[in-house]
């Protein structure tokens, strides 16, 4: 099965996950995150950076454990209108 290449609406919403978990990350260190989330610093700095714009589900439920933000939360940086209404108000 060939993966078709993302969308720029796919990017995107990658990229917002990634500020999204940037900014509940806040001052913690990079690696201390990655570690009891249980991947490689370089994954989270891909996530983060928006260069790795679809993590895979179990990684995403690490670290909104990690985090302590709800999935729910996270999931709202999918839908590329989310950035719009939040501008908006």
């Amino acid at each position: 099965m060939v993966r078709l290449p993302l969308t720029p609406a796919q990017l995107e919403a990658g990229r917002r996950l990634g500020r999204a978990l940037r900014t509940a990350r806040g001052e913690r260190e990079l690696a201390e995150v990655a570690e009891a989330a249980g991947i490689s610093p370089e994954t989270l700095r891909k996530i983060e950076s928006g260069r790795l714009p679809t993590p895979a589900f179990g990684t995403v439920v690490a670290l909104s454990r990690t985090l302590g933000i709800p999935l729910e939360e996270l999931a709202e940086n999918w839908n590329p209108t989310a950035e719009a209404a939040r501008s908006a108000s």
